[in-house]
């Protein structure tokens, strides 16, 4: 139960965070929004197609990344151009609403007829754009970047970035925030539970699982590497400045990264822009590789939400059943709402309203007012590494009592379970108290739903350690018992 209450308290977390962020990449890159939303019948006709017909894959795999690509190019021409505008106008929260409706309609389909051929688009997607980019660094790195002016010269592709700055302003101490920051890229609890929830049932054969978990690690490592080269260096090959001046160089990194805390919407910006500065590098006209890399985030995104929204889905499933084998299921007002809630549509409806509170939240001091809600949500953001970072530690604590069970060695498990659950931790414990001159805690800010949130999920985690610790050595060698759980 423990580990469940985790699970629920993360995946709303990843719900809200990511809804936000797809929100603020439509609102700020609009020729996004046509090419994303087309993936959606188009993701429906490849799941029927290959549903009914048992086809081969590579001819409609290159089908739908063709149109994919075309909708990319040509979809913010003509009218496509002022209904990108148009939703671009919504607010945060309107998106944040219509994306947890999407996710809604996913959850409660049939896995094959959305949801895992959507994830196949992207999956093509990711792939071949992070070709375009390595083609992209390459030809920068011989021959520059694109010309920032017509006519003008080519400019190097070099390291913006300072090599060296110890007090950057607003950063937090390195330890332990670096392998906050940099283990997304490395090690991630939410593979886990992806790997757990969908991907294991989708899979043709158990060795299967080894390419497909591995091999989506290592790519997502490879996709950090190239995060923190465009950052680094194709920033400064060239950035709209302040003032709309065309900055490039230590200019633009600076300009960009004046300060830590600049803010999420931001960030993606400049992850966007740098990313277009390399396919702009040999010959993608601006307007496409902006819209190319822009659809690129929020797809990526968009798969982590609906992915998410059934692993929550599952999670409050298999909850509601452990209460309904407990004394709660015989409570006259508890057992109708369990009942609910081991119903796929009961439990989707539950994870995407929680999400949608979490990421109602308004500025601190503004009013509830429908223009204010989900702007205060992107302070959620912080927390979304930690626990990202503690379900890989807990994992790695499932993953090590599997093998003591098994009578299997687990000192390779056990030490990375610990580093994996002190840092998070103690981020989550100095971010919520102490804090840093540009960030302070949250606890002076009065930010109470952070910290209750903090608080909860390092109690929980505290708990989970005490127990693993009084049962580690009782059940060496002591299989686990199987009962049932949410599988539909």
């Amino acid at each position: 139960i423990l580990f469940l209450l985790l699970l629920l308290m993360a995946l709303a977390i990843v719900l809200a965070i990511f809804g936000l962020v797809i929100a603020s990449v439509f609102r700020q890159f609009p020729s996004a929004i046509f090419p994303c939303l087309v993936q959606i019948p188009l993701a429906v006709a490849i799941g029927i197609w290959f549903h009914r017909r048992g086809a081969g894959i590579i001819w409609p795999s290159v089908f739908v990344l063709g149109l994919m690509y075309l909708s990319v190019v040509f979809g913010d021409v003509g009218w496509l151009h002022s209904f990108n505008q148009a939703l671009a106008g919504w607010s945060n929260f309107t998106w944040v609403i219509a994306l947890l409706a999407y996710c809604y309609v996913a959850s409660v389909l049939p896995v094959w007829l959305l949801l895992q051929p959507r994830d196949f688009i992207n999956s093509l997607q990711l792939l071949s754009v992070l070709g375009l980019l390595v083609v992209g660094m390459i030809v920068a790195a011989i021959f520059g970047g694109a010309p920032m002016q017509e006519g003008g010269a080519r400019p190097a592709l070099e390291i913006s970035a300072p090599m060296v700055n110890w007090s950057p302003q607003g950063a937090p101490a390195i330890f332990p925030f670096l392998f906050i920051t940099v283990a997304c890229g490395a090690i991630s609890g939410f593979h886990c539970l992806v790997s757990s929830g969908t991907s294991s049932k989708q899979l043709r054969s158990e060795p299967d699982a080894r390419f497909v978990g591995y091999g989506s690690m290592l790519t997502e490592g490879f996709l950090a590497v190239m995060v923190i080269l465009v950052c680094s260096a194709a920033l400064g090959l060239g950035v709209a400045g302040p003032g709309g001046a065309i900055l490039s160089g230590d200019a633009a990194w600076a300009s960009r990264y004046s300060q830590w805390s600049a803010g999420l919407g931001p960030l993606v910006a400049n992850f966007v822009d740098g990313s277009a500065n390399l396919l702009k590098s040999f010959g993608i006209s601006a307007g496409v590789a902006v819209a190319l890399m822009g659809v690129f985030v929020a797809s990526f995104a968009a798969t982590t939400l609906d992915t998410a929204c059934r692993l929550q889905r599952y999670v409050v499933q298999e909850l509601a059943h452990v209460c309904r084998e407990t004394g709660a299921g015989r409570l006259p007002l508890i057992a109708p709402l369990l009942a609910i809630f081991t119903n796929a549509h009961g439990a989707t409806f539950l994870a995407v309203a929680s999400a949608a509170a979490l990421a109602a939240i308004p500025p601190a001091g503004q009013e509830w007012a429908w223009g204010n809600l989900g702007k205060g949500g992107m302070l959620l953001w912080p927390l979304f590494g930690a626990t990202n970072q503690l379900l890989a530690g807990l994992s790695f604590l499932v993953i090590s009592f599997f093998l003591w069970r098994r009578n299997v060695p687990v000192w390779f498990f056990v030490l990375p379970a610990i580093f994996m659950l002190v840092m998070p931790m103690w981020a989550m414990l100095w971010q919520t108290f102490i804090g840093d001159p540009g960030n302070p805690a949250w606890w002076s800010q009065g930010n109470a739903l952070l910290v209750a949130i903090a608080l909860a999920t390092c109690l929980l985690e505290i708990w989970m350690i005490i127990e693993a610790i009084r049962l580690f050595p009782k059940v060496r060698g002591i299989l686990e018992t199987d009962r049932p759980i949410a599988t539909s």
